[in-house]
């Protein structure tokens, strides 16, 4: 286990982490019980000739199992490195991380000091209430090449970059904040049957009344919603267009290109956390680990913007 002074120095400093002390925790704060209250649940679940409790205890505490979880996610930083700062066996750090993560990812994104969204649902009817515009961009992470011989290989190449990828759904606000991210899925997928498949047609469809900007990619989604998604506007003229219609329609693509842009901001933010840069671990992982770096991100977000929440 690491010391006191270097827990503080990595709790203090905000480029280790991505977040600051008083983030940190909160996620001590609300995430520490979850953690205990699974931990003991799995220790009963299975036969023992030891009570629950007895034996050697664990070197890495909770604080240090978190901290190990953000850095990774933050750098990228491999298990065998991350064993050695904590003074903790590999196998240790990985299976605090594989424990950490998924309750990270469970937390959804902050957009305010009392609402959190971990659905689809639950974005689309905040977009609602609140009259704001939402905006939403497929992201690929590139991942390993499955082994040779898998059925499902092919599935990962993504169309647009010929790269093995994961792709996610990211939905931020006009202001390029992150409100969700899907859980990843292979990027063969085009970016409409995705988001057709999270089911955004149907939320838009059935929902309250909600602008979403969107590029290309979602091109007739807009007639399938009722106008509630925005594209690019259509090229009505292949060849031989006059020069009046070549200056309008460069005008209302930049004009909607300028709005959408926001989203491509938080996507960066996003890929500040070099986990999402290139994802070299188990592609399973993938989900939870977007997710996870979604609600730490949006809850920095919501802090920076509220300074006296944690005061």
């Amino acid at each position: 286990m690491v010391g006191n002074s270097t827990r503080a120095v990595i709790i203090g400093n905000r480029r280790i982490t991505g977040l600051t002390a008083g983030v940190i925790a909160e996620l001590v704060e609300e995430i520490g019980p979850l953690w205990h209250e699974r931990h003991q649940a799995r220790l009963a679940a299975r036969p023992r000739q030891r009570a629950v409790g007895a034996g050697a205890k664990y070197r890495l505490v909770f604080v240090d199992r978190l901290l190990a979880t953000l850095v990774h996610l933050r750098h990228g930083v491999t298990h065998d490195v991350l064993a050695c700062w904590f003074g903790a066996d590999r196998s240790t750090v990985t299976r605090a991380i594989g424990e950490v993560r998924p309750l990270l990812a469970e937390r959804g994104c902050t957009v305010s000091p009392d609402v959190r969204l971990r659905s689809l649902a639950e974005v689309v009817d905040h977009l609602g209430a609140s009259g704001a515009t939402g905006i939403v961009d497929g992201t690929e992470i590139r991942v390993r090449r499955p082994a040779a011989g898998r059925k499902d290989r092919d599935k990962f190449i993504s169309g647009k970059n010929k790269q093995n990828a994961v792709k996610s759904m990211v939905v931020t606000d006009g202001e390029g904040r992150v409100l969700w991210c899907s859980p990843a899925r292979p990027a063969s997928c085009a970016d409409i049957t995705h988001a057709r498949q999270l089911g955004l047609v149907n939320l838009l469809a059935d929902g309250p009344a909600v602008e979403i900007l969107a590029d290309g990619g979602y091109q007739g989604l807009g007639a399938q919603t009722g106008g509630r998604v925005v594209t690019p506007p259509h090229r009505k003229f292949k060849k031989n267009a006059p020069d009046w219609y070549e200056e309008m329609h460069e005008r209302q693509r930049k004009a909607h290109s300028s709005r959408r842009i926001r989203v491509e901001h938080g996507i960066a933010h996003l890929k500040n956390w070099r986990a999402l840069a290139r994802h070299l671990g188990r592609r399973e992982h993938m989900s939870d680990t977007v997710q996870a770096i979604a609600g730490l991100l949006s809850h920095q977000q919501t802090a920076d913007l509220n300074p006296t929440w944690q005061m």
